[in-house]
């Protein structure tokens, strides 16, 4: 079922001033009173609002008497015949939640009114909200597609996320807590997925920012009246109170702070680690994952933790949790005791006995991560529990599978990252980090395929090239992704004869999160909760491979195996369809444009003109930075099968000057001979060795080096001085198609 293919959207702009007021009344949709919905926005300051209505003409007249609307000065009104009262929240609350995402205006909304409107044929009116869209980004009133955002931490984490029913009544519970001021502290406990790190961020948004005044609200069935007073009364009481958001993760605590520097009313230095508690009074704190404080054991600085210690006048016992704890007059707690996956983690036991003295905690249970809903997280809870499965039932438009071949389970992952990005590949402690220290070298080896460890440790999921790397617990526990690859590593097995899981400690590599452990149920305990941790991450499909034979057989008897579905991967498109080639007089070089290079057809000569040839401009792809003198060329053949699969289009940058070692780069010489490319070009990664000999002088060797999982091809031996000439024409970028 659908709206059809004759959607009418309006979109109509005026000067947002008096003057303008009486042509702005004779727009049809105001003249009529219908339902619409508007943006009022001043280009220059980057600030906007965004609003519905029914009465637009008494609304707008409101707006011209609230100051800060005044600094505003167009108007855009969207009208549809296909509108009604449910339909206008919904697309408001849509319209605020990826404005905000985009981050091209500052909104001057406040969030406590968004909420889930559930009405008649909600689903269908995605297709009306997505027309707007596309409308607004014709007009050149947004920039970003809809994918583009809703894969950003601005969507994910946004303070202006519309909530579940669930998700309100635990916040009103939360802000009916806080003003009695009867508790000094509160626990908001739910599984992965269940929103807590949107519900810290929404209260933050919440103390930060008024409410709409009574006359800018036509009625209050966004907020209820009674949820509306509640709210009063929280703003009046907490107005200046010195609240902060705890989040002892570095890499989701610099994800936050970026998500924080976005929004109007909040700033990145609200956002604190726990070592920041100590530095003033706080009146609230919020902390995030709290299962993640830690305790004096196990930990990469001690002195830096004993410091905090003394400062705070406690001995070598004291906890992160004890610093909060004594530096606030109020605290409210994120917890859920199954995601703790280490030994530096404070003990369960240890926030049991501050919850005896609490009131009862708030629960979270409605699953708002994982589109499988909440029977897909007791499966995986039981599943490494080796429990009965019975009752559980996982939908089939949930892509959960099983993998036997690595490379098969490898190049789905990457197929999905170019349909859709955000899909990553997460492993268990099960390889040392080599690499950390010599990049060339790699950590994970699994039938043949070589990848390293993620190279960044802030903000991996967003980073350059991530697809290619293999994540762990730290850098991705709290993220969402698309897919979440699952690699079960050699230090997890399982035990037929006594249906258990089971870990082999000598191939577990954290040693921070082994060390002290003896026990080796203790251990295992962690493990597990790493494992179903990550797999909690994935919205749309799981896909896991186990290294362990015996684990292997167990998870096939439970997860339906990739033989037995068909991937759900878009085919690659044909090379025809894959981008748009522009008439010239459209091309805008490096802008909406970017020149595709058939370097087959190169025959030995990639030269200037080819870059500027009229036939070959493409469009641009989308969320892409370009720069000028970047190409896209497609790279055929399995001698980089590892990085860039068969057929792949890529994005280079064009070579320049300065380092090239340990970079995937497109060499051109006419002493080369690529099987796959002919004559004259490769794509390699390219190293540079000096080799010292007793002679007087020493040269220099460089290694183009296939990173392939075929043995037959071989490395290509340059040497640099003078002997061979050669070109780097081309950086590797990144797969883009």
């Amino acid at each position: 079922m659908s709206l059809g293919t004759n959607i009418v959207v309006d979109l109509a702009r005026y000067p947002f001033n008096k003057n303008a007021f009486s042509e702005i009344a004779e727009n049809k949709w105001v003249k009529s009173q219908w339902p619409l919905v508007y943006i009022i926005k001043n280009d220059s300051r980057k600030l906007a609002y965004v609003g519905e209505t029914t009465n637009a003409y008494n609304r707008i007249k409101n707006h011209f008497a609230n100051d800060d609307r005044t600094v505003l000065n167009t108007i855009t009104l969207i009208g549809s015949d296909r509108f009604n009262k449910s339909a206008t929240l919904d697309i408001e609350s849509q319209l605020i939640q990826y404005l905000s995402a985009e981050n091209t205006y500052i909104l001057q909304n406040g969030n406590g009114g968004l909420t889930h409107h559930n009405y008649y044929e909600k689903p269908l009116y995605r297709e009306l909200f997505e027309e707007i869209w596309n409308r607004l980004r014709s007009e050149k009133l947004v920039s970003k597609s809809i994918e583009e955002i809703e894969n950003s931490d601005l969507f994910k984490y946004s303070p202006y996320k519309a909530l579940s029913d669930d998700q309100r009544s635990s916040v009103m519970e939360i802000i009916n807590a806080l003003n009695s001021r009867q508790q000094p502290n509160l626990f908001v406990e739910g599984s992965a997925g269940t929103g807590k790190t949107i519900l810290a961020t929404y209260l933050m948004k919440l103390l930060h920012s008024p409410l709409p005044a009574p006359d800018e609200i036509e009625d209050l069935e966004g907020y209820r009246l009674q949820e509306y007073r509640l709210l009063e009364t929280f703003q009046q009481r907490f107005k200046d109170v010195n609240i902060g958001l705890v989040v002892p993760m570095t890499s989701l605590r610099g994800s936050l702070k970026t998500v924080f520097r976005a929004i109007g009313g909040l700033s990145a230095n609200m956002v604190i680690g726990p070592s920041d508690v100590v530095k003033k009074k706080y009146d609230i704190l919020i902390v995030d994952e709290a299962h993640r404080l830690a305790r004096r054991k196990n930990i990469p600085n001690y002195g830096s933790f004993d410091a905090t210690n003394r400062l705070m006048g406690l001995g070598n016992e004291g906890t992160q949790l004890d610093w909060i704890l004594m530096n606030s007059k109020q605290q409210i707690f994120f917890y859920d005791e199954a995601q703790s996956i280490k030994p530096s983690d404070i003990p369960k036991e240890r926030f049991q006995a501050i919850k005896s003295q609490s009131i009862k905690p708030i629960k979270l249970t409605s699953q708002m991560r994982v589109s499988a809903g909440n029977d897909y997280i007791n499966f995986v809870d039981r599943l490494l529990k080796c429990q009965p499965l019975q009752g559980l039932s996982i939908p089939d438009d949930y892509d959960f599978r099983l993998f036997t071949s690595f490379r098969e389970f490898h190049n789905e992952i990457v197929a999905k990252e170019k349909q859709m990005g955000l899909c990553r590949l997460i492993a268990g402690y099960s390889w040392s980090w080599i690499s950390k220290e010599d990049k060339s070298k790699y950590d994970i080896v699994i039938e043949g395929q070589e990848l390293q460890w993620n190279n960044v440790n802030i903000d991996w999921i967003n980073s350059a090239n991530a697809e290619l790397e293999v994540g762990c617990i730290h850098t991705t526990q709290g993220y969402d992704l698309n897919y979440a690859g699952i690699i079960f590593g050699k230090e997890i097995t399982y035990n037929k004869p006594l249906n258990r899981i089971e870990i082999i400690r000598q191939n577990y590599y954290d040693r921070n999160g082994s060390a002290g452990i003896d026990n080796d149920e203790h251990l295992k305990e962690y493990i597990v909760n790493i494992y179903k941790t990550i797999m909690y991450r994935g919205i749309k499909g799981t896909l896991v491979y186990a290294c362990d034979p015996d684990l292997r057989d167990y998870l096939s008897a439970h997860i339906k195996s990739d033989a037995s579905v068909k991937s759900t991967t878009k085919k690659q498109k044909p090379e025809a369809s894959v981008f748009e080639i522009l008439d010239f007089d459209k091309v805008k070089p490096y802008e909406n444009a970017v020149p595709l290079v058939d370097i087959q057809a190169a025959a030995g000569n990639f030269s200037e003109n080819q870059l500027h040839s009229e036939l070959n401009w493409v469009t641009a792809p989308e969320g892409i930075s370009i720069r000028e003198g970047d190409f896209i060329c497609k790279v055929v053949g399995e001698s980089m099968n590892k990085r860039i699969p068969n057929g792949s289009y890529c994005l280079f940058r064009r070579y320049s000057g300065g380092s090239r070692n340990g970079k995937i780069v497109l060499v051109e010489s006419s002493d080369i001979h690529d099987a796959d490319f002919g004559s004259g070009y490769t794509v390699k990664e390219y190293q540079s060795v000096k080799n010292d000999s007793n002679d007087d002088w020493a040269h220099t060797s460089i290694i183009l080096k296939p990173l392939s999982s075929e043995d037959r091809y071989k490395e290509i031996v340059l040497i640099e001085e003078g002997i061979v000439n050669f070109r780097v024409v081309g950086v590797f970028e990144r797969v883009i198609g």
